[in-house]
């Protein structure tokens, strides 16, 4: 028998860096019964957290999957909805992470910190979800914070995340006089029992003083939801009253098409809100039956789309979205989307025409599992037996292939040299890096050769700390680590256009290649997928070049850009054109034609004002008014464009763009300039040209 796939909610929990989202996970798996005991995040003992990185640092670096039922008002005699639960990082180094869980989650809560409303973080966390179609609640968490403010929390999300948000809750105070919430579709205020960790709640009368707020807030909630909704619409322009019920399919529909955002609050920390913001996730959030069939295509003719609807009776489809190595083999994590995965299957990974076998089936509870027989249309399970998938893979039923579309990653903007300490841990360091590439999409390393090092690239020095960390902690390999250096680019400036000759004659037979190329500036189009930042076109007329080298040609010229001219950097944007050239009849041959490619593409380099670009990161600074001075100051001293400067209370929030290469120890700096009061975030931006004198001082130390 089928089970009922609209008592199952996919959700996410995504927010800026200490808003509270693993806060609100362990309180949710406490309220569900999954754990007996509450996890504490300033403790150390969050099951969320179960990384010792994580409990040493106090932040999420993995996100973490579990399933747990809940039964609506904590009530068992009622209904019980089944929720597989992500809990994803905060801190920008971790993308990648909060990337990987939206692909695959049909819904997603928005935590917010009650004082400091939308961060630079909220606004990346909500552009991936934008990105991915998901439809959120927002929870304005901390409302027992100094300075919290409902109001001005609900305003940023409308004007900096510019959504729709629609408070269906109020709160009781905020600050120290935060009592609980009053529930707008209900009219029915609540308040929580902290001594027993918010396990006793119930309805309290409405304050006399928050009564007419309250009537203001749900007139325009009903407002807002019947315009969610035609039927409703025409009752509510008539004048004819509209029932609990009615409001809250009204809701429903707007937050499942991505019209609106209902807002919730509380404060996960002191135990209050969070069963009410489980009756939410199951009142308007989607089902794995409210997203629509997913929509993929032939691995044989990318032009062929295929449609699989979300049940068990479509051939079996899902997603590795993540995957942790394990010392009984790779750990991957999997969103079916049709169909059923039996345990010791045999399946095929399309994307990349491997076969595979699903030895066994996990259900995951953070850092532990249950056996399960098979999975099916609407779960995340975890898999064990996979040896080729990666993140972003498609695995399905060999006689029905389909490909689904593949996740999206940052370039890593931050590299830093690796070596290993002894001979036998560079035997293990090559076998090291392979896991960590394939847990971590942002993660890249290669040799370098000259100067015999190993260059490991990330997102941040946060994030290569982590993985010089995990090196000498998990995978047990001793190494030294260098300073972090920044992932420089170069490009160039103006047309120009060169010949690669590559002759030799050595007796028997030579090597033949000639071609002409014009280079030029281009810039990508936005909207194309493909990471290609090299087009190359042919413009060959009368069969200068036969059509079997043009290839070699071509694969020359992207080898040479792979190393530019002024710093080996590779090279970005150009846009490059075969446009004449001669070939041997004996003497011609690819290898001759590649390294023709080569020379050409040296040689239009430097004539065509080749210039080094910089990563640039996007900045907020949020520092207490009275350092506000010297930390400006500071940021302007690192080359920065300081953009915004805003006021609310008694801090002063920067935001700026500045290059990567002033910001490696900022932390420390800020602390010192603050007493250790300020904060900051920063993430990738854009790539900009480096100003002629450091220039020469980037060059001169690559020497």
């Amino acid at each position: 028998m089928d089970r009922d796939l609209t008592k199952f909610r996919n959700i996410g929990i995504a927010a800026h860096i200490d808003a509270g989202k693993t806060t609100v996970s362990e309180r949710i798996l406490y309220y569900t019964g999954k754990t007996h005991k509450v996890g504490e995040v300033h403790e150390g003992t969050a099951v969320m957290d179960h990384l010792p990185e994580e409990q040493e640092r106090g932040i999420t670096i993995t996100s973490a999957a579990t399933t747990c039922p809940w039964h609506l008002d904590g009530n068992p005699a009622n209904e019980e909805y089944i929720i597989n639960l992500i809990d994803t990082p905060g801190h920008v180094d971790f993308t990648v992470e909060v990337e990987r869980s939206l692909r695959v989650l049909d819904g997603a809560v928005a935590v917010f910190d009650g004082r400091e409303g939308v961060e630079a973080q909220s606004e990346t966390v909500w552009r991936q979800a934008s990105k991915y179609h998901v439809p959120r609640l927002c929870f304005i968490n901390k409302m027992d914070k100094i300075g919290a403010d409902f109001n001005f929390c609900v305003g940023t999300i409308r004007d900096r995340l510019g959504a729709n948000p629609v408070p269906i809750q109020i709160p009781i105070g905020a600050a120290e006089t935060f009592a609980g919430v009053i529930d707008l579709l209900t009219m029915k205020a609540y308040q929580w029992d902290e001594d027993s960790k918010g396990l006793q709640w119930g309805e309290i009368p409405i304050p006399d003083d928050h009564k007419a707020t309250a009537d203001q807030a749900r007139a325009y909630m009903i407002e807002k939801a019947s315009e969610c909704d035609e039927q409703m619409m025409e009752k509510y322009l008539s004048d004819q009253p509209v029932s609990n019920e009615e409001i809250k399919a009204a809701l429903r529909k707007g937050t499942v098409s991505l019209m609106i955002n209902p807002v919730l609050c509380g404060s996960a920390l002191k135990y209050k809100g969070v069963q009410l913001l489980l009756n939410a996730v199951v009142y308007y959030l989607p089902s794995p039956l409210d997203k629509p069939p997913i929509v993929g295509h032939d691995p044989r003719d990318k032009n062929k789309e295929i449609v699989r609807k979300i049940n068990n009776s479509e051939p079996f489809c899902g997603i590795v979205f993540k995957i942790v190595s394990d010392q009984h083999g790779d750990l991957t994590y999997l969103r079916v989307y049709s169909g059923r995965l039996q345990s010791g299957a045999r399946i095929i990974n399309s994307t990349r025409d491997k076969k595979e076998i699903a030895s066994r089936i996990w259900e995951m509870h953070a850092a532990d599992r249950l056996p399960r027989e098979f999975a099916e249309a609407g779960d995340i399970v975890g898999v064990v037996g996979f040896k080729y998938g990666l993140t972003g893979d498609t695995v399905c039923d060999p006689d029905h292939p389909v490909v689904l579309e593949k996740m999206e990653f940052p370039e890593p903007v931050i590299s830093m040299s690796i070596e290993p300490k002894s001979a036998n841990d560079k035997n293990k360091l090559g076998e090291a890096l392979t896991t960590l590439r394939r847990e971590d999409p942002t993660f890249r390393s290669n040799f370098d050769a000259e100067t015999g090092q190993t260059i490991i690239h990330g997102m941040g020095e946060l994030h290569l700390e982590i993985i010089a960390n995990k090196l000498r902690r998990d995978l047990k390999v001793d190494v030294l680590v260098g300073k972090p250096k920044v992932a420089y680019k170069e490009t160039i400036t103006k047309k120009a256009e060169a010949q690669g000759k590559h002759v030799k004659q050595s007796g028997g037979r030579g090597q033949y290649g000639d071609c002409w190329i014009r280079i030029e500036p281009y810039q990508p189009v936005e909207d194309d997928d493909s990471e290609d930042t090299i087009l190359f076109e042919n413009e060959i007329k009368g069969g200068a070049i036969p059509k079997e080298y043009i290839p070699s040609v071509e694969y020359g010229c992207r080898q040479a850009a792979k190393s530019g001219v002024l710093g080996g950097f590779p090279v970005l944007n150009v846009k490059v054109s075969l446009f004449d050239g001669s070939y041997h009849d004996v003497d011609s041959s690819q290898i001759a034609f590649e390294q023709a490619g080569i020379l050409a593409m040296q040689s239009a380099i430097k004539k065509a004002g080749p210039v080094l670009l910089e990563p640039i990161m996007k900045l907020q600074v949020t520092t207490p008014v009275e350092f506000a001075g010297p930390v400006q100051g500071d940021i302007s001293s690192r080359r920065a464009m300081i953009e915004n400067t805003e006021t609310r209370g008694n801090t002063q929030i920067i935001d700026a763009t500045v290059p990567l290469a002033s910001m490696f120890g900022y932390s420390t700096i800020l602390r010192s300039l603050t007493q250790g009061r300020a904060n900051y975030t920063m993430e990738p931006h854009s790539y900009a040209q480096v100003p002629n004198h450091v220039k020469d001082e980037v060059l001169a130390s690559q020497k």
